[in-house]
């Protein structure tokens, strides 16, 4: 499944996920740098975003970036032009899939994000990655979680990105704020989160990460 066959704004809020925000003294690069050297053991949310599974799904990576601002901590996230074969139009993570140069999947994450939207590596503090996110559209996805300091330039691959914005990371990591929609699809009903913030509509594949994110902080 490429592209969508169906609008999920348009979709109803089956309910709200409704966990408490993760306390404001958590939100804090110093507390993010302990929590990656010291895991604790915590359960990344089974995922209904796999609705056409593949036997050998497409290894790739994309960066979390968190960009280190005064008022606090943001995520950095792109918005996908719309005439991409996966994904497009959608709100993603910087990235992309594996080639067999890159180093491992931080490299992958590294370059991806550099030929996406310019963002250099001198800029990126890699903490750690998530667990392997599986996609309906093939791919096997390691989020690599990153700090990033400004200042820094950024410019878009016209041809992959349209838009690149910064959403407050407090906002996000507060289950008030993510929903959960569904439909009918392929013979069932499959479940999906979302987190619609501005004019922006977070879902699929980078709400599902988001999720296991906020399950990590917040463990």
């Amino acid at each position: 499944m490429a592209k969508p066959q169906f609008d999920p704004t348009q979709l109803p809020i089956d309910n709200i996920a409704g966990e408490a925000p993760v306390p404001p003294e958590r939100l804090d690069a110093t507390w993010l740098r302990e929590r990656f050297a010291a895991p604790p053991v915590w359960t990344p949310e089974p995922s209904d975003e796999s609705w056409s599974p593949r036997p050998n799904p497409t290894p790739a990576s994309v960066l979390v970036p968190l960009v280190q601002r005064p008022r606090g901590l943001s995520l950095l996230l792109t918005l996908r032009t719309a005439h991409l074969n996966d994904h497009a139009g959608q709100i993603a993570f910087p990235g992309g899939r594996a080639e067999q140069f890159d180093a491992d999947a931080v490299d992958t994450a590294l370059r991806e994000t550099e030929e996406e939207i310019g963002l250099h590596r001198r800029h990126i503090e890699v903490l750690g990655t998530l667990p392997l996110y599986q996609t309906g559209t093939g791919y096997s996805v390691t989020p690599v979680v990153a700090l990033v300091a400004p200042p820094f330039e950024l410019k878009a691959d016209p041809f992959e990105v349209a838009e690149i914005f910064e959403v407050p990371l407090a906002f996000l990591l507060d289950g008030a704020h993510h929903e959960r929609r569904s439909m009918a699809l392929a013979g069932a009903r499959r479940t999906f989160y979302t987190m619609p913030y501005e004019q922006y509509f977070i879902w699929g594949a980078t709400a599902g990460m988001l999720r296991n994110l906020f399950h990590f902080w917040r463990a």
